[in-house]
């Protein structure tokens, strides 16, 4: 009878430390980890690059701005934090709308209002802005139409903002130049096929062959990608490519994240990816997409500085 309490107190005691480590993980990943911002820094020189040609990038991505988990303050010290980096250039990569799901749980900002706090962002060479698949998948009008521009094309360019979607542009910097190539977002039009949802399989607007046709001269490429599955596709002739859309999981717990949103699965999770001397970046982003957390994936603003 002794052993047989003692063998319940110690398992109902193991009930609650697991209940009390799942509300603290919890409290975690909402209160402390999803609304936190960190700085990532790279520095290189990747190939095609020139040795000490030297451009020094600001990354932002993925806000999905919606009250109360990204909300307009939040943005605006965001912008902030990304303005004292002093950097030359700053690319937004998409995914600034807050995404059908986690919309349900929280109250949506319209879009002129955050494109006035990131209107608010300076580099000697510009703010430079594709678009993620949130920014067409909240848009019901653009998904009916199955063509932009989207809402957020519509405020970005209000304000500003150039949103380069199969577009290339040359950019003259410190006696040299280098190409920004922005590509269309791949995964636009959200299909109603639930088999093809299954496999990641979406409607894009991404032309790479076009855009890279546009570029004229040797100078080094820069291509901006939300999603990076397009990285196989990527010709060697493109410096570097950088992506966001996976949040580095969003939720990774021992090096595992159950759901990556991409059809390579972790293969582009998150960072610095080398294949076949081709280089590629992906951030971990800003916000949240489905639920508003975050666990093992912390929210980050890239600082790039290149030809070091």
């Amino acid at each position: 009878m002794i052993t047989r309490l003692i063998n319940r107190r110690t398992a109902l005691q193991g009930i609650g430390a697991a209940f009390a480590s799942g509300l603290a993980t919890a409290a975690y990943g909402f209160g402390i980890e999803a609304p936190s911002t960190r700085i990532t820094r790279y520095r290189m020189t990747p190939p095609g690059w020139p040795q000490g040609y030297r451009v020094n990038a600001a990354i932002v991505t993925d806000l999905h701005v919606i009250e109360p988990w990204m909300g307009l303050k939040r943005l605006r010290g965001i912008v902030d934090t990304t303005n004292a980096l002093g950097c030359d250039i700053v690319f937004l990569l998409g995914d600034f709308a807050g995404g059908n799901q986690i919309s349900r749980l929280g109250q949506r900002i319209a879009p002129a209002q955050w494109a006035a706090e990131l209107a608010r962002l300076k580099a000697p060479l510009g703010v430079h802005a594709i678009l993620g698949n949130h920014d067409w998948w909240d848009d019901r009008e653009a998904q009916r139409r199955r063509a932009g521009p989207t809402a957020a094309h519509v405020a970005l360019s209000a304000v500003g903002i150039p949103v380069h979607e199969n577009k290339a542009l040359r950019i003259a910097h410190n006696g040299g130049a280098f190409w920004l190539a922005g590509l269309g977002d791949q995964w636009a039009f959200y299909p109603k096929d639930r088999k093809r949802r299954r496999q990641m399989s979406f409607d894009g607007l991404d032309d790479l062959g076009a855009t890279l046709a546009q570029i004229t001269d040797d100078a080094p490429v820069i291509l901006l990608a939300h999603e990076p599955d397009i990285f196989p596709q990527v010709p060697q002739r493109v410096s570097l490519t950088l992506s966001g859309h996976t949040h580095g999981g969003q939720i990774t717990i021992f090096n595992y994240s159950p759901m990556v949103p991409s059809k390579y699965g972790s293969r582009y999770i998150y960072g610095h990816i080398v294949e076949d001397n081709r280089h590629l970046i992906v951030s971990a982003g800003l916000g949240c997409s489905v639920v508003p957390f975050r666990l093992g994936a912390p929210p980050e603003i890239v600082q790039l500085e290149l030809g070091v």
